[in-house]
Order: structure tokens, then sequence, then C-alpha cells
């Protein structure tokens, strides 16, 4: 049985649920604990605090995690990255009052900077031979500045909305963070294979996120040019109508290039054109 940590709350917990259920894996919400096993696959669900979850993984109390990338790099636990997710996107960053001059990294030289993250913050100063004051909190960083007890701060930042509301402005992007499959470094034969078989399903579930499917009738004189409008994965498929002189074109576009795409098409003569909703594509 392969076990797997996730976070036990939060819009990190609600992604990975959603993940699992789209590769297929099927893990009721409705009536977990602490510990819940999919009813279609041999997995289990550990639920834990996000920066828990490093260290259950490197120990062996789990196989794999799901977690974002920053809290891998701050708790230094020797983790395989198996996989990045492409969800739960953001950075972290150093952020100073907003009525403050910035003029570089030189800024921090003898301040007092609160954060949750003190050891990436360390690596990228050190990096960089700027001598800071570390205050290290939890919680409600960005008002630090505010109650005197920094002078900035280095914390996630999403939007940017809360540095505002906080009167902060941001002024160096340090680490950039998504989520991350995690695995242990001596995985058994047998969860290795079962692994194998995550990153075969989440890898059908990325390259399908974002795709919508074509299916047109175009003129035989335009497939040329209409292929050309058309990456595919391989190639368009083209099949012959009962009207002569039209054949029907099928194909894959990006969503973000769907509109374009469809113009270009027209343009061309393209007629009846559909757009589908695609479910899994299998590399």
């Amino acid at each position: 049985m392969l076990r797997i940590a996730i976070q036990n709350k939060g819009r990190l917990n609600e992604q990975s649920v959603a993940l699992l259920r789209e590769i297929g894996i099927n893990v009721d919400e409705a009536k977990r604990k602490f510990l819940s096993k999919a009813s279609n696959f041999p997995i289990e669900v550990l639920y834990l605090r996000d920066d828990d979850i490093p260290q259950v993984v490197a120990n062996g109390t789990a196989s794999l995690g799901i977690v974002g990338l920053n809290e891998v790099a701050e708790r230094g636990f020797d983790v395989e990255i198996a996989a990045r997710l492409g969800f739960g996107g953001c950075r972290i960053s150093l952020a100073i009052p907003k009525g403050e001059e910035y003029a570089g990294v030189e800024y921090f030289r003898g301040k007092r900077i609160a954060t949750s993250y003190p050891a990436i913050l360390r690596r990228f100063l050190e990096e960089r031979g700027v001598e800071a004051e570390l205050e290290v909190i939890t919680g409600s960083v960005e008002i630090a500045p505010a109650a005197g007890i920094a002078d900035a701060i280095f914390d996630i930042v999403s939007s940017g909305g809360t540095l505002v509301s906080n009167g902060l402005k941001e002024v160096e992007r340090v680490f950039e963070s998504e989520a991350v499959l995690i695995a242990g470094r001596n995985l058994p034969d047998e969860d290795r294979a079962l692994l194998d078989e995550l990153l075969f399903r989440i890898e059908s579930e990325k390259v399908s996120r974002g795709k919508k499917y074509l299916l047109m009738n175009i003129p035989t004189s335009a497939l040329d040019e209409a292929v050309k409008i058309l990456p595919a994965m391989r190639s368009p498929t083209v099949m012959p109508l009962a009207a002569e002189g039209w054949c029907s074109l099928h194909s894959v576009v990006d969503a973000a290039d769907l509109w374009e795409k469809v113009r270009q098409l027209k343009a061309i003569g393209a007629e009846g054109i559909l757009v589908l909703t695609l479910d899994k594509i299998i590399p």
C-alpha cells in the first residue's frame, strides 16, 4: 500500500484531492480522518500540516507527498522531486514599507527581516554577501514592520493585495514555488512501480489541461494551409467527406489560442467547427 501525505486543509488540500480525482483515484473526503484509503487504487492518504510533509517522506512514514516547493527548500530534507504539478503557484519575496527608497539588495544590510522562511532567505542573503537580522515568526508576517518587529518582511506573495493593505511593496522576488510530488529516496520496488503509474497518469492530466478538441469541415484545397494553422500533437487527423472536394479535419489546440485559430480557419473556408472539452490525453 502506497502512502501519500497531503496538506490537511486549505487550497493545496483541495487541489491535491482534485488531482487524485482527475487521475482516477477516489478518496472519500466526507468521511476522512487523518488517514484515508482510496477505494480503487492501492494508496492511502495521510493528512498533515504542509511543513511536516517533507520530513515524513524523508523518514519513510509516507512514500510520497504533495507539497509546495517552498516547503521542500525550507525544510532541507533529502527527498526526490518526482513531478512538478502545475498548480499552487506563488512566490516568496522581500517587501519593505512603501515609502522607503529601494536601490538594491544592499538595502537590507543591518536591517531586521521578519519571515517564516529563514533558510531560503539566509541562503539568498549569503550568496550576495548581505548580513541582516532575521526575525523568525509564524503567521501575520506582513504586520511586522507596522508593529515595530522588523524593518522588512520575506513572505509568500500571491496577488500582492495583502502587501498593499499593510503599506508594503514587493522589491525582490526570491523564490518561485508551485506544488510538487515528492518521493522518498529508497522506495521499495512495489512502491516505485505504483509511483510510475501515478506519474503516467499525472502527465496525461497535465498534457490535457487548457486544451480543446476541434472538428471541422474544410475544402480539400485549403488543407495544406489548415495544417500550418493547426500544430496538433503529431499532425491533424484528416478524413474524406461524402461531398466531393471536402474533408473533415480534427486537431487539439491550446484554449488560449482557440479563437485566433478559429478566425484563421474560417478565413480559409472552414465550416461547421465544433469545439469540445478534452478529458484526458494519453501521451
